[in-house]
């Protein structure tokens, strides 16, 4: 079988001014020493600051995180075409096709214009007419038999995931990249087979459902709906997620309308961890004797620092890390010693969270002890440093957002069990509008085991990420 790469890996026909990527390649089997199992695991928005402050938080400063057992590594650098700092849209499609697109572009060629849409949301609007599908990592897999999933705590459509199984001139089309993912139906993206994704966790329920029941879709449609007639199994809580037996029988789980609650605030009975999304998605996956592809996002580690919830952001960041966790451990179970298993954990883009000193070590954050989360002090009498203008100042803090001092700082009330608190706002250098803390550009940490891990070393850009899994995998 080969790889389709005309308009049939745009995921509309009003996308069809995709035109050729270039020659068609045949897809071939695994050999032995190649990695059959991928697993990409991505922190949206986990730079090292916050994957930094996040080993602190949980487990001290000598403490160690799943991602810190990680015998390959590799910084990442992460502009994208046409920015010095990348959005998550461009910065994910340089992953998985190896092409740095413009920011707000999902896996299209470098030239392609993002072009939004006049009205979000309705599908009478001018749709792209520019640019080209470019192959994903996932449609490779597929192509070559394996099975593939998706697991978020965003909504599945959206950039991160995205990125992965659909094409668009802007990130915004969330109506048609929901399409992109129901074989047979209008909008299909046709490169990821006839039987398209073996599985789909996340949010982002209202995108499959018609606006007249409660949803987004403009178009009437329900895409649950088309899909439970071609044989998905549908899964809305973690008691169904869980109930799901390993066949080989497609799933899709959607267990918010839109993104998922902060993992410290969600209800556990509706919306499950990603550990135990990303343990049932490789239980379910591993069943396929050609392999298969997981991708697997922690997203609302981006949302936290966006709004400068460093609190959340952290918790975000643990569970991310035992997702990681997760997936070493049963991969382990199943391929002893990750001999035809490529694990790959990274972030696709910065934020711009900042570790002030010069503070004494804290060790993790308990109820008793705010840690990272707690205010600058003095050495050696561990006495609260003050700033210019005798206040008191936080460990952790942001170059941009919504929570900034006007004038001076002085009089400024201040305490631990403040900074500490689940709703914290982190003082920041630039004032934003509530909620639009910017990402910033520094490389990323990138972390790899098994098979072809040994290829992840030194500083690499986003796209040679791209090539070195293909390589490892023999794709």
């Amino acid at each position: 079988m080969r790889i389709k790469t005309l308009a049939a890996a745009c995921m509309l026909a009003a996308l069809a001014g995709c035109a050729s990527t270039g020659p068609a390649t045949v897809p071939r089997a695994a050999v032995d020493g190649q990695a059959r199992n991928i697993i990409f695991l991505l922190g949206d928005g986990m730079g090292i600051n916050t994957l930094t402050a996040a080993r602190i938080y949980a487990v001290g400063e000598d403490g160690e995180l799943a991602l810190d057992t990680l015998p390959e590594s590799a910084f990442v650098k992460t502009f994208s075409n046409d920015a010095q700092v990348t959005d998550s849209a461009a910065a994910m499609s340089a992953y998985m096709t190896g092409v740095k697109p413009n920011n707000g572009v999902l896996s299209m060629s470098a030239d392609t214009l993002a072009v939004a849409p006049a009205v979000e949301g309705t599908r009478s609007v001018s749709r792209c007419n520019n640019g080209r599908a470019v192959p994903t990592l996932l449609e490779l897999a597929k192509a070559r038999g394996m099975a593939a999933g998706v697991v978020t705590t965003t909504s599945v459509t959206d950039a991160t995931p995205a990125a992965t199984y659909a094409h668009a001139c802007t990130r915004r089309l969330e109506q048609d990249i929901a399409a992109a993912l129901v074989p047979g139906g209008a909008g299909y993206n046709k490169a990821l087979g006839g039987a398209g994704l073996d599985l789909v966790f996340g949010g982002g329920a209202q995108q499959f459902t018609a606006s007249a029941a409660g949803g987004k879709r403009a178009d009437g449609r329900n895409l649950l709906g088309e899909l439970q007639a071609r044989g998905w199994r549908v899964a809305s809580n973690t008691a169904q997620l869980q109930a799901l037996a390993p066949t080989a029988q497609p799933a899709i789980g959607l267990f918010a309308q839109h993104h998922f609650a902060y993992e410290a605030a969600r209800d556990p009975a509706r919306q499950p961890l990603l550990s135990e999304m990303t343990a049932k998605a490789i239980d379910i996956l591993a069943n396929n004797p050609k392999g298969f592809f997981l991708m697997v996002e922690g997203g609302l580690i981006d949302h936290a620092l966006h709004a400068t919830l460093a609190k959340r952001a952290l918790q975000e960041t643990v569970g991310y890390d035992a997702a990681v966790k997760t997936a070493l451990d049963k991969m382990n179970k199943i391929d002893p010693g990750l001999k035809n298993t490529l694990i790959v954990a990274t972030a696709d883009h910065d934020h711009t969270l900042l570790i002030n000193g010069y503070s004494p070590r804290t060790g993790k954050t308990t109820p008793a002890n705010a840690g990272v989360l707690g205010l600058v002090r003095s050495l050696p009498d561990g006495k609260v440093r003050l700033d210019k203008d005798g206040a008191p100042f936080t460990i952790l803090g942001f170059g941009t957002g919504e929570h900034r001092i006007q004038g001076s700082r002085k009089g400024v009330t201040l305490t631990d069990d403040i900074a500490a608190g689940d709703g914290y706002h982190q003082e920041a250098v630039v004032r934003t509008r509530a909620g639009a803390e910017t990402h910033g550009g520094t490389d990323v940490y990138l972390g790899a085991a098994g098979a072809g891990a040994e290829l992840f070393r030194g500083t690499i850009d986003n796209t040679r990420v791209f090539d070195l899994i293909k390589t490892a995998a023999g794709l």
